[in-house]
Formats: C-alpha cells, structure tokens, sequence
C-alpha cells in the first residue's frame, strides 16, 4: 500500500492524479471558509489502511457530526504536502513521513494512530532456505522504493543481527514486489496485510524478518496527519472529525467483516480480489489496530520518540532549506491525543 501498493492499482492512481490536480487548485483558489466542510487526503488508492474512513462515511458518523468530508483521491503529492499547502485539512501518512515533514516546518500533527505498530518487515521468498536471518542479507540485493530513512532502518536491523548492513540498493517502487518472486532481488519490505496477502495467494509467499524483533524501535504504520494551523482555529469541528474517524476505525478493529464490506461497497469495481480486502482487514483488526486497552487511535510519546529519534540520530532529518538537523525536536509536539474520545 502507499508506495508498496500492487502495480495493479497503477492505473486507478493514474486516473486520479489528473482529477485531484484539479480539485485541489480549485479548492486553495477558492478557500474553505466552512469549517464544516473537510478535505481528506489519501496516499494511495483505497486500501484496508483506509476503512476506518469509508466506514464513517458508509455509517454517517460525519454527517451524524454535522460534517461534509470530502475524499481526495489519490495524487502524486503526499498528503503532509497537501496539508502543509492548504489543499487539504487531514490525510493518510506515516510516522516516517511525518517526521520528515514536520522536521522541515511543514504544518502538519499526528491526530489519530490506526494501526499501532509496524505493519510492514523485511520479506524474502519463503522458499529462500540461505536467508534465514537479516545478518544474511548482507551482500545480497534490496528492492526499495526510495523512502528517506528505509536504508538507514534496514542497515541497522541487519547491524542488530551481527551483520555489517551493506547491501546493494535499488529502487524499483511497486515493481519491488515481483522483482523479489521473479528472482531478481533478495529482499524488499512489503505489508504483511497486503503484499504479504497477495504473496500467498500467488503462490510465492514471503517469510519476514520482523524489525521488533532484532531490537528495533516499534513505530506507527499509520497515522492520520491534520493542520496543526486548522486544528486550532476549528476545534469543536477537529474534535468531530477525528472522534468520528476513531469511530469509524474502531468499528473496523471489532468488526472487520463490517469494516472490510464498507470499504468494498465504498470503492465498487476497485478490488479484483475481494478475499485479500477480507483477509487484510481481519488481520489488521487482530494485530495491528487495537492498543493493550483495545482502543483504536492512541499514541504516546515512547513510541513517536523511538523511531523518530533514530532517524535524527542517523542525520537524514533536515530543516526547510535541506540542512540536517543539529538539535533533536520535541517529539511531543509530533502528535496530539486531544481529540479522540475520552481525553
């Protein structure tokens, strides 16, 4: 999903593009002066990384809340960029990304955390008896997607397992997947609810190397960023829409059947495997979405520190000309627990 997205959503993202370009411009010309009325910025094509915000909207919790929400389709510029420029109030984005974001000032807070940990890992063909652990990856190829900070992870996790974490690189985005299957790369980093899905039902399935699992910070797979500027000045709406986002995605957690069938009838015609879309929720909602409390969206300030400190400690974090940063920011000020429910 995201950049790891199947290259069989290429061409519903390629449709896209041409019709947010559009939207967007016309929605920073003309302002939104109705609070009211929210833009939401996905990173991709609609995936299970997204049902908690198709079952609000297949539910009414927005309009329950009085809110018009408006989804903007997918589009060549990341949701921090849309946010940061005014062309968005809330979208889909990463720890990662929103670290990087907001490290060079752009306006943009982690309001709500979907998923709890990483959802993505190392992954090598199953069949791939000489990999038997990240210390064996050294030497052999990576098919990556160009993300700032990925090769610094990668290096460490092998470092964390003996190995010298030099590995040949190359970027070769959604095509990574069947470059690993097809033999041409030894490793790439797919999502084990999505990639990792497919993989099996291809008949070519991934074993993984779970970051965690080799001393390596957890972090957030998903967050949804909002402006931090817009958030101040509307906060009764703010709190509606990510209450009613929380919501949406906690129905989705006890509910997947729910969720996944909401996000099927939302976006009809985009999924040519519906079992993967079942599949991928299910397991979402058993390991990923829920914190210890079962609730979905918290966030706490040990996990945003871990991952994030190691990416200023690597020095790949830069301010807004492009200089590393040489003071470690105040994590705290990343993201945001005011809005959800029961704060």
């Amino acid at each position: 999903m995201t950049a790891h997205t199947p290259l069989r959503h290429i061409l519903i993202a390629l449709a896209a593009i041409g019709m947010v370009a559009s939207m967007t411009t016309a929605c920073a010309d003309n302002g939104t002066t109705d609070a009211t009325k929210i833009r939401f910025a996905l990173d991709w094509t609609p995936n299970t990384n997204h049902t908690g915000l198709f079952v609000a909207m297949r539910e009414g919790f927005f309009k329950d809340a009085g809110l018009d929400v408006e989804v903007l389709p997918y589009n060549t510029a990341s949701p921090d960029t849309l946010i940061d420029a005014g062309n968005a109030e809330f979208g889909v984005s990463f720890q990662s990304s929103a670290t990087f974001a907001k490290a060079a000032g752009a306006d943009v807070v982690s309001v709500l955390a979907p998923l709890q940990h990483w959802a993505t890992g190392i992954g090598v063909r199953a069949d791939r008896t000489d990999l038997s652990s990240p210390k064996t990856l050294d030497g052999k190829t990576y098919a990556g997607f160009g993300d700032a900070g990925e090769v610094e992870t990668l290096k460490q996790v092998i470092r964390n397992d003996g190995g010298t974490g030099d590995f040949k690189n190359v970027t070769l985005g959604t095509s990574a997947y069947e470059a690993v299957y097809d033999g041409q790369a030894d490793f790439t980093v797919p999502y084990f609810a999505w990639e990792g899905i497919e993989a099996e039902h291809h008949g070519t399935p991934f074993k993984y190397f779970h970051y965690s699992d080799f001393g390596f910070p957890d972090a957030y797979a998903i967050i949804i960023d909002g402006s931090e500027k817009w958030l101040k000045d509307h906060p009764e709406e703010a709190r509606k829409f990510v209450q009613a986002l929380q919501k949406g995605y906690q129905l989705a957690a006890d509910d997947p059947s729910k969720g996944a069938q909401d996000l099927l009838d939302a976006n009809p015609g985009a999924f040519t495997d519906e079992a993967l879309v079942r599949e991928s929720q299910k397991m979402l909602a058993e390991k990923y979405m829920k914190d210890s409390t079962g609730r979905v969206g918290n966030q706490t300030l040990d996990q945003w520190t871990g991952y994030s400190r190691f990416l200023f400690q690597r020095g790949v974090l830069t301010d807004g000309s492009g200089k590393a940063l040489t003071t470690e920011p105040d994590w705290s000020t990343y993201f945001t627990n005011e809005y959800l429910s029961g704060q």
